[in-house]
């Protein structure tokens, strides 16, 4: 962050959802074309705790498959699937404090993502309206409510068909939050699952979040 580099990416994960979000093809040598012809774009990060991400970072139902996924032999999007069905059936939700604009709810949430790219990988979106050079991180959350519910509402976020709000006008009664903001607190009561930027992590009960703007160059289209 600190050099005056420009970073270029070559999809090779199983998810590559940064590179997506940046519009950089999955083909090595398209990828390459962008690297040495394409721009470069200032590019936000932001610290959780004491750790840098860049994508996206999540607590609860997404962090358990993340766990999961990491200790199957074959990786990939059929692999991840699997792991998604397996865990849904004995899903549940996590109590969380949530400090956002200088005020505090509570709610029950099936998962918590922490957005930066607008998506998971592989162009499953969950945060439409996220920017990678906004200053901002989109917070979406799922909480309590049946398990059809939270599918129907679910894919109702990945069309795009929730609203943003802005951070001072939270609605904790939805089955579906959704605000941006450049900083938050969460206290994780039930130390629910921890994956940053798609790598299961160490979980921890206080969780600060904060936004780099502008931390790195990313070449893109």
């Amino acid at each position: 962050m600190e050099l005056d580099v420009n970073i270029g990416i070559i999809p090779c994960g199983s998810g590559n959802g940064l590179a997506y979000t940046a519009g950089i093809p999955k083909d090595p040598a398209k990828a390459l074309k962008i690297v040495f012809a394409g721009r470069s774009a200032k590019t936000d990060g932001f610290y959780l705790n004491d750790h840098f991400a860049c994508m996206l970072c999540g607590l609860g139902f997404d962090a358990k498959v993340a766990h999961d996924f990491a200790q199957q032999p074959k990786r990939g999007l059929s692999t991840y699937v699997k792991q998604v069905v397996r865990n849904f059936f004995g899903a549940k939700t996590f109590p969380f404090d949530i400090t956002v604009g200088g005020k505090t709810f509570s709610t029950d949430a099936y998962f918590i993502s922490i957005a930066n790219s607008n998506q998971f990988g592989n162009h499953f979106t969950i945060a439409p309206a996220a920017s990678l050079s906004d200053g901002l991180l989109d917070i979406v959350i799922v909480t309590k409510q049946n398990k059809l519910s939270m599918i129907l509402q679910t894919l109702k976020q990945v069309r795009g068909k929730n609203k943003l709000v802005p951070e001072t006008v939270i609605d904790d009664t939805k089955a579906v939050i959704y605000f941006q903001t450049n900083q938050l607190q969460i206290q994780n009561k039930a130390e629910a699952y921890l994956h940053i930027d798609g790598d299961p992590a160490e979980t921890s009960k206080e969780i600060k979040v904060q936004v780099l703007a502008n931390c790195f160059k990313l070449l893109q289209p």
